[in-house]
């Protein structure tokens, strides 16, 4: 067997060196064989943790009202005063506008001294008319009764032959009177009770009184122009001088019991919307003073052009300062978990299309690891499939490739709370 020749400088070569020249060689053989395999990158990676989580849809809008009434005159006057100005707040039966009343002033004082007449002659039947035709018709019955003794008395002397003939005449005449004073007395005595003609009369005089004093306080009442409900005023059309007349509006109000948020929410959250969930307003102008609403509409049309669905929420107690227009901002609660399994919202890739995936660190390597997506928080998103509690995800903002090896940063934490998704 022939054994290969080696250089010459080899053999030259001791056997310490020799040694150490392999050694040497191996050495250089592993830098290789290490600079051939790609080395570690540094980034940053957040954990997948559990917490409280909510969901909430942020949205503008503005404050409407379902109710917007137009002030006009009844009657065509002079206006006085103007009592209000556009951005006042009124009660129910605050007045707006006075009319010029002078005339309606001075035709209530004469129904009203009419009805005082009235009053008083229905007063003077039954305390003077009345009794003084009992009284008359007593004694006319008590006449009658005299006429008649003396007329049959007469009769009896003229019969004996004590009086002449003109006598009996003269008793007949007296007993006819009497009767007539009678059927007078008692005509004139059924008259003056309640049910009688004069009562009656006196009865209709005063109702007619009354009437006229109803009319007359109707006629000045609508020269008073008084707010149907509490609310806002918006506009205003008249002054001092002008003339009113019936058809032309003087004032717009909008009512504030039926105020309500106008709002546009993005489309996307429409599967969210349902009526009846929490809200949290807060106008522009007052931002410290946050009150409550409730979702009480969804538009079953979308506005193409923004991409936005038209919502309405109710106020339980809406506060005095809120004017119709207004700008607010709301905030609706549409999800809540305990202990949800969430992570770093900048972890998660493709996060709004059919296949949300997540760059997971496993083993020191960089792998891609599809997940099913829950609600939403501020910065943090909840993973219901596809991630374990403690495992470390990176970042969509590291540059970081599927398989890279990978040394991992961690950064900081996020906060976790609602989230504002509005327009």
């Amino acid at each position: 067997m022939n054994t290969p020749a080696r250089p010459a400088f080899f053999h030259r070569l001791s056997l310490r060196t020799r040694w150490m020249l392999g050694v040497g060689l191996l050495v250089v053989g592993g830098l290789v064989a290490l600079n051939g395999r790609p080395a570690a990158k540094s980034a940053q990676v957040v954990p997948v943790t559990r917490s409280d989580l909510q969901q909430n849809v942020l949205a503008t809008g503005r404050i409407g009202s379902d109710t917007r009434l137009e002030v006009g005159s009844e009657v065509t006057a002079t206006v006085t005063r103007v009592a209000v100005r556009e951005g006042d707040t009124v009660a129910a039966g605050d007045v707006l506008i006075q009319l010029n009343d002078a005339e309606a002033q001075a035709t209530l004082t004469q129904a009203q001294a009419a009805l005082a007449e009235a009053r008083a002659r229905q007063a003077q039947l039954g305390s003077v008319g009345a009794p003084v035709a009992e009284a008359a018709l007593a004694q006319a019955r008590a006449t009658l009764v005299t006429a008649e003794a003396e007329h049959r008395r007469a009769q009896e002397l003229v019969a004996q032959g004590f009086f002449a003939r003109q006598k009996a005449d003269d008793a007949l005449r007296a007993l006819v009177l009497a009767q007539n004073a009678l059927a007078a007395a008692q005509s004139q005595a059924v008259a003056q009770r309640p049910q009688g003609a004069e009562g009656v009369l006196a009865h209709t005089r005063l109702a007619q009184a009354e009437a006229a004093v109803e009319a007359a306080r109707a006629r000045l009442a609508r020269l008073t122009l008084r707010s149907p409900v509490a609310g806002t005023v918006l506009t205003r059309a008249a002054e001092p001088g002008n003339l009113a007349q019936p058809g032309k509006v003087l004032l717009t109000l909008a009512s504030l019991a039926q105020l309500r948020i106008e709002a546009g929410v993005d489309e996307k959250h429409l599967a969210l919307l349902q009526p009846g969930l929490a809200a949290r307003a807060v106008a522009d102008a007052y931002p410290g003073q946050p009150f409550d609403a409730r979702l009480a509409w969804v538009s079953p049309t979308l506005d193409a052009t923004r991409g936005t669905v038209e919502v309405r929420l109710t106020m339980p107690q809406p506060p005095v300062f809120l004017k119709p227009d207004m700008t607010v901002s709301v905030e609706m609660t549409v999800g809540q978990r305990q202990q949800a399994l969430v992570v770093d919202a900048g972890a998660v890739r493709g996060m709004d299309t059919g296949s949300p995936w997540v760059l997971a660190l496993r083993d020191g390597v960089a792998t891609r690891s599809p997940v099913t997506l829950g609600l939403r928080g501020t910065g943090v998103v909840e993973v219901t499939q596809g991630l374990a509690e403690g495992e470390q995800a990176i970042p969509a903002t590291e540059k970081v490739a599927e398989g890279d090896r990978v040394r991992p940063v961690r950064a900081a934490a996020v906060p976790v709370g609602g989230v504002g998704m509005g327009r």
